[in-house]
Parts: C-alpha cells; sequence; structure tokens
C-alpha cells in the first residue's frame, strides 16, 4: 500500500532511525517532512495533509497530543483525518492509555518487530477510509481521554484559583474567579473577561486550567475557557460548527470540534 506521512520528533537520530526502519518496514509509504517541534508539526501537517503522523509525545512547543488536537480541530471538512500513532519513550502510563483507547504507539528505540505491527494496524486503518471521511466522534473521544489522562498524571492537582493577580498600569488588579467569564489564550498572555473588564496576564492557559473547577469553566476551544453557568445559547451553523454566546459578554465564541460532544443534545 502506498500512504504518506509526516514524522514530528524533536531529536534528529531518532526521527532518522524511524524513518530508517519505516522504509524497510513500509516501502511504500513517503516521508512528506520530519519536525522537530509541535507547532511545527500542525503547520505541516495542515499543509501536506499525510495519511499518517507520527508524533513524540514530547516536543517543543506542543506535545504530540497537544498538536494531534488543534489538528482535530482545524482539519479541513471532506479531507480524510490521518491515521496517528504516538511516539514515546514513557511506557507505562503512555502503553497503558493507549492501548485503553485503541490508539497506536511506538516505544523509543524503535524496535522493528513492534514497528511491523504497527504498521499493519495503519494500513488497515487506511484501508477502510473513504473519500468523505473526516475527523470523527470515536477519534475525537480518543483524544479527550488521551488528554485528560495526561492531565491527570502531570502530579497533585493544585488548589483551585480564588482571585487572579494582573497588572494594569503601575499597580496590581486582584480580579476575583467569580467574577470571571471567560479565559483565552492570545499570543503571550491570556484574556481574561468579566462582564465589564478586560486584564491580560502571563500565565499560560495550560498552567491555569488544573487550577479551575472543571464543573464551573468548561474548555470549548483548545485556548478559550468560559463559566459553564453564563452560557446563554448555542447555535450551529449551515457547516455544521456550534458557537455559543455568554450572558454579560456580547462576543460569539467558536466551539472545536473537540469539545462539541458537551451539546449534543442540541
Amino acid at each position: 500500500m502506498n500512504a504518506t506521512a509526516l514524522i514530528a520528533e524533536d531529536e534528529p537520530l531518532l526521527a532518522q532511525a524511524l524513518q530508517a526502519e519505516l522504509a524497510r518496514a513500509w516501502p511504500g509509504l513517503k516521508v512528506l517532512a520530519t519536525v522537530g517541534d509541535g507547532d511545527s508539526a500542525v503547520a505541516q501537517a495542515l499543509a501536506l495533509r499525510p495519511d499518517v503522523l507520527f508524533l513524540d509525545i514530547r516536543m517543543p512547543g506542543q506535545t504530540g497530543l497537544q498538536a494531534a488536537a488543534e489538528l482535530a480541530e482545524e482539519w479541513p471538512e471532506g479531507v480524510p483525518f490521518p491515521a496517528l500513532v504516538f511516539v514515546t519513550a514513557f511506557d507505562a502510563y503512555a502503553v497503558a492509555a493507549f492501548e485503553a483507547q485503541a490508539v497506536d504507539y511506538v516505544l523509543k528505540p524503535v524496535q522493528p518487530e513492534r514497528l511491523a505491527r504497527t504498521v499493519q494496524r495503519v494500513q488497515q486503518v487506511l484501508a477502510q477510509r473513504t473519500p468523505a471521511s473526516t475527523v470523527d466522534e470515536p477519534t475525537l473521544q480518543r483524544l479527550r481521554a488521551l488528554l485528560g489522562g495526561a492531565d491527570a498524571t502531570a502530579g497533585a492537582t493544585p488548589a483551585r484559583l480564588q482571585v487572579i493577580p494582573a497588572s494594569v498600569g503601575q499597580g496590581i488588579r486582584m480580579v476575583p474567579v467569580g467574577e470571571v467569564l471567560v479565559f483565552e489564550a492570545a499570543d503571550k498572555y491570556v484574556r481574561v473577561l468579566t462582564a465589564d473588564s478586560e486584564v491580560l496576564i502571563r500565565t499560560p492557559l495550560k498552567e491555569l486550567m488544573p487550577q479551575l473547577d472543571p464543573a464551573v469553566f468548561w474548555q470549548i476551544h483548545r485556548g478559550t475557557v468560559v463559566r459553564a453557568d453564563a452560557i446563554d445559547s448555542v447555535t450551529r451553523n449551515e457547516a455544521g460548527r456550534l458557537s455559543l454566546r455568554l450572558r454579560g459578554r456580547p462576543e460569539a465564541w467558536a466551539v472545536s470540534r473537540l469539545y462539541a460532544e458537551r451539546f449534543r443534545a442540541m
């Protein structure tokens, strides 16, 4: 079977080793590009649209899981979503998580016998795809579960935030978390929105998330978290994409594929 692939691995020697083993295990596979960080993996995957993605779990910038989640959100409609293979040196959590979610993986250093089994499984997945295949719900469920598992193994749950210190001019404003309606990633900052104000903080959204009560704040996009009890309405456009509005704010907020399941009853 002929197919195309993208390798995302931040260690050049390991990337070369994986590509060499793939050439032996799957002669019909053409590696379109090799990148060394999660952001480049997303950009190149969207540009090249490979059939298979080999994503290292830990890379500079985004992790392999985060890159896969972003691709699930941004992948164009009507284009078959790539088969995902995660590459990891962390066997205990990774193996259990990937096997539980029926997601294939390759342990570093690459073992030819294990890679051959992975190739066979990926070929079976590709053989079952149709030209109209896109990001399906089972894939989204697996990514949600893996992302949640990764968060759960990151360490002890930090204390819940009560107030957020934010620089305003020459002073510090203390914003009660109980007043916050939206956290939105914006370049190197996070916008913190209440009903009548906005401040910027430098703490990344991924560091804020574990400090927020998930029953109170819902992630609706990789860069957007909203207060659940402030959701006023959710609408679906002609393309099937969801957006929501919050009481107290004029904007409409996009809901990504990855988090649309919260509103499945619509």
